[in-house]
């Protein structure tokens, strides 16, 4: 018989609740005691909704973030947090975003935990923080009080750990030592944890080790081999877990490593399953993710079935089948849905329809497909009904893309003589200021959206609301002394949602929520077709907002890449054409911001970095086109206009100079929690154009002093010369309230100022 199982589950809740809960609780409007039963109600109900699995996921679910709970369960706390009282649970969120709950803007604020993607994703977590001197110790208290919820619930539980390799692996160094060194006294605790659930009568504990999917040289490769010699003889049995991407070199490892189980991601590394059944000891179970964990779209059953059934003839009772991955990465419930195009959700399946999609695998496979041939029925009627849908496919969006050549990625000068004539343009002083794009989304702002959806609010009504929020950011920015000002983008629900609203070839969902950090979620577009842009999305806001000042006005788009990267994509054509497509439509765009007079333009790629494949040996081909397509977008402008570009919380070091190829006038990029660490890719590539670097945590409440501003950008200026550096938050203001962006621009702008009095 074969068995099924779960990565993950979406922790934040159908409705959000999560989100809620945690605002709640941060503000100091609810309890401690409140806010860990609703995390207990959750828990509860993700562990229905996957009742009938053979094992179910517990540890999955995190407060905030699973590796910054990894991080105090081996008791690697920052020492910056170590000398508060109180309850675990504020030095928690202390490391999470500076500050815990009931703490004011202006007391107790710590610097919060450096924030990175996590692998590929969209999902950010806390970085682990290492140095020569840190010890670990075990406070398993967290998992096993979960444990010890689901077994009174009677839950089939298999506890989840991110393993100690990948663990290190996603840390960083503080101080110049080999975080590798750690190792050795990092193993004692992971065996004192796997004897603590085996004392729990835990038989099967998931180990997660994503990073032998990544390029590993031959010390980390032994580092996994030194690693599970010393917990072999655990009593539990390891399932040891591997998603993302393909094994390559390090299959041979993952195949000899002393575990009862291999779990890999059949979606991203089929190729590599012969390969393992060949190498793969014949004690031990063989986990396939055999559902898309990361994308919506449902599963073709029958070939899955086609490529399955030889396998588990072989395999029999050691054919584990799962999700590819953690189902974090996807909305919970299709069901839930009401408005979405009904055909176009006939195609989709959310986290509880992927469970059910495993369900029917394994009924077939186990009794036969013609136990569940109903269910396989209506799934190919599905999948055909996508593949020949006309709403899919746009034989003009397919010949515009065909014509793409080399000249529409130029610039008509190179940048000097466009900064030259920019400028005498925009007469901005040395360390011009400016923000990212979004000032906070108010009760008023929500609450306009939400009448004007419901039909409350007529169109003039709404457009009214939004005028006077557009007027009001312009007024608080002339107020505040900044140079080059945005409109605030009140009108925008999402930088994603709010173009794939305008663009044809885009779905939306009403609850397709995705958790990015923390309380922060997103709910990702649904690029079913051809995409092309039936009318301007942006121009007259920002005519109008251009209208209440004579400063300069930034034209405020999201890029091709990132549209892209932030999207549930189509499966059935190349990535990289859907990124043209997209990047013909914004291009369009951009030209007519530039007619209408606007002379800064603003394209984010927030997420270039993220879509980068784990091993850098695909990397190439990646940034080719991503990069084509961002010039494609950006570089239809005369020289005068100034594009901007942002992107935030990711290690760019390693792709500056596929960066410096994308041709930005300017680039603002995160560094405020990594202290300026990410221009150390400056120290060895000679930037040739104008950066602004992070110094405002937008993802903090903590409010930064004018003093720690003028030092981080005294350190910037160490790198990059004075007259191409700008000043600027970290990323976009929408999440923060008006009482702490307001003090933090303050000392910001006055931060200019002394930069600009000591040139």
């Amino acid at each position: 018989m074969v068995t099924t199982h779960n990565l993950g589950f979406p922790r934040i809740g159908a409705k959000r609740e999560l989100k809620f809960a945690q605002e709640g609780y941060w503000k100091g409007q609810s309890s401690r005691d409140e806010l860990t039963g609703l995390g207990a109600q959750l828990r509860q109900r993700h562990w229905q909704n996957q009742a009938g699995l053979d094992h179910v996921p517990v540890g999955d679910f995190s407060f905030y973030d699973q590796v910054l709970d990894t991080s105090f369960t081996l008791g690697n706390i920052p020492e910056r947090v170590r000398g508060f009282d109180g309850d675990p649970l504020d030095n928690y969120f202390r490391v999470a975003r500076g500050r815990s709950a009931h703490e004011s803007a202006c007391s107790c604020g710590v610097q919060a935990g450096e924030m990175t993607k996590w692998f590929d994703t969209n999902y950010h977590y806390i970085v682990p923080e290492f140095s020569a001197s840190t010890e670990f110790s075990l406070d398993a208290s967290r998992l096993l009080d979960q444990l010890a919820q689901a077994r009174k619930l009677g839950v089939k539980a298999k506890p989840v750990i991110i393993g100690p390799v990948t663990y290190l692996w996603l840390g960083k160094a503080k101080d110049d030592s080999d975080k590798l060194a750690l190792l050795p006294r990092l193993l004692p605790v992971y065996a004192a944890l796997l004897e603590e659930l085996a004392a729990q009568g835990v038989e099967w504990v998931q180990i997660d080790e994503p990073a032998l999917v990544t390029e590993l040289d031959a010390t980390w490769q032994q580092a996994f081999v030194t690693a599970y010699d010393a917990l072999k003889g655990s009593k539990v049995k390891l399932l040891l877990t591997t998603y993302f991407g393909q094994l390559q070199d390090n299959l041979a490892i993952a195949c000899k490593l002393p575990v009862q189980g291999l779990h890999i991601d059949a979606i991203n590394a089929r190729a590599e399953v012969e390969q393992v059944l060949a190498q793969l000891p014949a004690d031990k179970v063989l986990s396939l993710g055999v559902i898309n964990g990361r994308n919506i779209w449902k599963s073709d059953l029958s070939a899955v079935l086609d490529w399955l059934e030889p396998i588990h003839k072989t395999l029999r009772d050691r054919l584990w089948i799962a999700p590819s991955c953690s189902l974090l990465h996807v909305p919970v419930d299709l069901a839930s849905e009401q408005k979405l195009d009904k055909e176009i959700q006939s195609w989709l399946a959310f986290a509880l329809q992927k469970l059910d999609e495993l369900k029917v695998l394994a009924h077939a496979l186990n009794d036969g497909r013609k136990s569940v041939q109903a269910a396989l029925d209506e799934n190919g009627a599905a999948i055909q009904s996508r593949r020949s849908s006309p709403r899919v496919h746009n034989p003009v969006v397919k010949a515009a893309v065909a014509k793409i050549d080399a000249a529409l990625g130029r610039r008509l000068s190179a940048y000097p003589q466009r900064a030259t004539k920019q400028s005498a343009l925009l007469k901005l002083p040395a360390y011009p200021t400016t923000t990212i794009g979004s000032f906070p989304q108010t009760a008023e702002i929500r609450q306009a959206r939400s009448q004007f959806k419901s039909g409350e609010l007529d169109d003039a009504g709404y457009k009214a609301a939004m005028h006077s929020e557009i007027t009001r950011s312009v007024r608080e920015q002339e107020a505040l002394g900044l140079d080059v000002l945005v409109h605030g983008e009140a009108e925008r629900n999402d930088m994603v949602e709010y173009f794939g609203e305008q663009l044809d070839g885009y779905a939306f969902s009403q609850f397709g929520w995705v958790q990015s950090y923390g309380s922060r979620c997103v709910k990702p577009p649904i690029l079913f077709g051809d995409i092309s842009r039936p009318k301007a999305m942006t121009v007259e806001w920002i005519k109008y907002a251009q209208s209440q000042t004579a400063k300069p006005m930034k034209g405020m788009l999201t890029g091709p890449v990132t549209i892209l990267n932030w999207s549930f994509v189509r499966d059935d054509q190349p990535r990289s054409v859907s990124c043209h497509q997209l990047a013909l439509a914004i291009r369009e765009e951009v030209l007519d911001l530039e007619k209408a007079g606007v002379r800064v333009i603003q394209i984010d790629e927030a997420a270039l970095r993220e879509g980068l494949p784990l091993r850098k040996s695909q990397w190439n081909e990646y940034l080719q086109w991503a990069v084509e397509s961002f010039r494609i977008t950006a570089n239809g402008v005369q020289d005068e206009t100034q594009i901007h570009t942002h992107m935030c919380y990711s290690e760019f070091n390693d792709i500056i100079a596929s960066i410096a190829e994308m041709d930005a006038d300017v680039i603002t990029i995160e560094t405020s929690r990594s202290d300026m660490e990410l221009l150390d890719a400056f120290d060895n590539f000679d930037y040739p154009n104008e950066i602004g670097p992070g110094v405002y945590d937008i993802h903090s409440p903590n409010i930064p002093s004018q003093e720690h501003i003028v030092q981080l950008m005294r350190k910037a200026a160490e790198r990059i010369p004075a007259e191409r550096l700008w000043v600027n938050p970290d990323c976009g203001l929408k999440t923060r309230q008006w009482d702490e962006v307001i003090p933090a621009l303050k000392n910001m702008v006055a931060a200019a100022k002394t930069l600009r009095a000591g040139l």
